[in-house]
């Protein structure tokens, strides 16, 4: 037996578990409908496809609102995980569960799917038959992703930086890196038997003030530890920058960066799309505004060209969104969608040099750290400061690069740390932005640009 299948054992003989059947989960996905696999949908359907956010507690609630998703002409329906489950407290997950069965409130924030078990849920997503979008944020998420894969859900989010960085203060980052390397394994090794499992990276990280830069060069390496483990089916993303100059750009070098790392490491042949996250900071409590700001995310997707947007609801700054409220957001995606039909794509050259060769100097520094994979490179360049999230909360991360918006919106890095920006890019950088103002002038510039859409 290998030393994975004997992990698998281990991992799967959880207490909460049902009694987990390797070869009928096998014969499951060989014989799953192509239907089930967004894999599948990005290369044979030539639109943007939409998918919503969203996950109740108890099956019935999840049904209803997948019934409203699926009247509401949705492409990918979401399974957001409580947070009891993320932290791989199944014990707590199963009776907020049982309580909210009981007395029909919902007493977790998503679907506790470890404890509803993969022949409950399989019920579920067979029934419906569209691609599951597996949501939440979990730094040890070994046993949920095998429940999800033996539910019929083929697409799975998440990374060991873009997982962890942006939600956890002390979860040790080494251990994050081998537990998604299990995931990927799993994912690649269930790829072989229909079409392609797909992995997507979490592009918005703390959805706070982050250069391009820095998303970028964090989703080209969650990408590349996939695609080294074998994964074929792989989705870079990011979100809403707060510039509609600056997505374009950004969308015009992720994907010409994905390509090109791929290519590198002799992983070509895999298939990279782009996902577009609708603005993930603070939002409008005006629900009209609101509603503004997820159809201008929706025509700013569409000039990137991205093969799939993420919505979010009008309901977004009051609480947890009903689901007529997430059905109305993909009624209204969809529909923009329908309009634009596709927009001319420019971009601004300057800019995309300059990210470009930003996006160069941090991979090439993660590279040249002298450990001997890529994910020790990759925890090395964290700890050193090489590569410094803004705003997170993780004891590892040196918060020491400091950004700010220039007049046209545009975040721009004004201290870099130890993040080895090329000093050309750094003083084009700092050249957009008045820094002849003092410091608290600054700092309230900062706290304005996070609430910018409010």
């Amino acid at each position: 037996m290998s030393l994975l299948q004997e992990e698998r054992k281990i991992i799967l003989s959880n207490e909460y578990v049902d009694n987990f059947d390797f070869a009928e989960v096998e014969e499951f996905v060989k014989n799953a409908s192509k239907d089930l696999f967004i894999s599948h949908h990005f290369k044979t359907i030539d639109k943007m496809l939409v998918q919503p956010r969203g996950g109740f507690p108890t099956y019935k609630k999840q049904f209803a609102l997948n019934e409203f998703f699926v009247e509401a002409n949705v492409d990918v329906l979401p399974l957001t995980i409580d947070s009891n489950t993320r932290l791989n407290d199944y014990a707590t997950a199963k009776k907020m569960l049982r309580l909210s069965e009981e007395n029909d409130v919902d007493m977790l924030n998503g679907y506790p799917l470890v404890n509803h078990g993969y022949r409950n849920t399989r019920k579920m997503v067979t029934h419906f038959n569209k691609p599951v979008s597996l949501r939440h944020g979990t730094p040890d998420a070994r046993l949920l992703i095998e429940t999800a894969i033996a539910s019929g859900i083929f697409e799975i989010e998440g990374g060991p930086i873009t997982y962890l960085l942006p939600y956890s203060k002390n979860f040790p980052l080494d251990k994050a890196f081998l537990y998604w390397k299990y995931v990927e394994k799993i994912c690649a090794n269930y790829s072989k038997l229909n079409e392609p499992i797909n992995r997507e990276s979490f592009g918005p990280l703390t959805a706070t003030l982050v250069p391009p830069a820095i998303t970028i060069v964090i989703q080209l390496l969650e990408m590349l530890l996939s695609l080294e483990e074998g994964v074929k089916s792989f989705s870079v993303s990011f979100s809403q920058t707060g510039s509609m100059n600056q997505d374009i750009v950004m969308g015009a070098v992720i994907r010409k960066l994905s390509k090109h790392y791929a290519e590198q490491i002799n992983c070509g042949d895999a298939t990279i799309n782009l996902v577009y996250h609708q603005w993930m900071g603070a939002f409008p409590t005006n629900k009209d505004f609101a509603e503004q700001l997820i159809n201008m995310s929706t025509v700013i997707a569409s000039m990137v060209g991205a093969d799939k947007i993420i919505t979010k609801t009008r309901e977004e700054a009051s609480g947890i969104p009903t689901k007529e409220a997430n059905a109305k957001t993909v009624a209204n995606t969809q529909y923009t969608l329908g309009i634009l039909n596709g927009l001319p794509n420019i971009v601004d050259a300057e800019e995309e040099e300059i990210l470009t060769l930003e996006v160069h100097a941090i991979m090439e520094a993660v590279f040249n750290d002298p450990a001997d994979t890529l994910w020790r490179k990759v925890f090395n360049s964290i700890k050193n400061g090489i590569i410094d999230v803004p705003f997170s909360p993780h004891i590892i991360n040196h918060n020491e690069m400091i950004t700010i918006r220039d007049a046209k919106k545009n975040i721009r890095i004004i201290k870099k740390g130890n993040v080895p920006i090329p000093d050309r890019c750094f003083e084009y950088e700092k050249a957009q932005c008045d820094l002849t103002k003092d410091t608290t002038s600054i700092v309230n510039d900062i706290i304005h640009d996070i609430g910018i859409m409010q």
